[in-house]
């Protein structure tokens, strides 16, 4: 079995671009600069690697997320109205997920008794075992990521991308 190599992608706008960009900044301003293209670089591959493990079982992150909501729930079951609200998305798109989750077999929805205007989710035996395979291997994939880190550098990284997302948060100056 052979092991792909991740793609290799540029990290920033191509060198004339870049230069171009230099001519307009000051040092630290071209270091944040810097930062941003990484951090987004990191950003996306993280994203693809996540999206990489859920495509042979779950499907895809959202997917998954619905699927962990409900197992979390035990058997009571989520309003697709609350996963709506959970996901920040919209009800098209949950509508379109759930839809697909119950083709799969992995969920179930019906009317709720006591709202009939509210459709309430639960897993599937299917579902059910399919998250947990998930999950475990979920577990591994993350063990294996973050062995290398101490428990204080993850910590000073949560701070920082936190103040990272703060800064980009805040109003714009005139």
């Amino acid at each position: 079995m052979s092991v792909r190599k991740p793609v290799e992608r540029p990290s920033g706008p191509p060198p004339a671009v870049m230069q171009k960009i230099r001519q307009h900044l000051s040092e630290p301003e071209l270091q944040g600069l810097r930062t941003v293209f990484i951090l987004r670089a990191t950003a996306q591959h993280v994203d693809n690697a996540i999206s990489e493990w859920m495509a042979g079982s779950v499907g895809s992150v959202a997917r998954y997320q619905i699927l962990m909501a409900l197992w979390a729930s035990k058997g009571k079951g989520i309003s697709h109205k609350h996963i709506v609200a959970a996901m920040g998305v919209t009800r098209a798109t949950v509508s379109g997920l759930m839809a697909a989750l119950e083709r799969d077999g992995l969920v179930k929805s019906q009317v709720d008794g006591e709202d009939r205007r509210k459709l309430i989710a639960r897993l599937t035996a299917k579902g059910e075992a399919v998250i947990k395979k998930q999950h475990e291997l979920n577990l591994v994939k993350f063990r294996a990521v973050f062995s290398s880190f101490t428990s204080e550098q993850l910590s000073s990284l949560t701070t920082l991308l936190h103040r990272f997302r703060e800064a980009f948060a805040a109003p714009d100056e005139p």
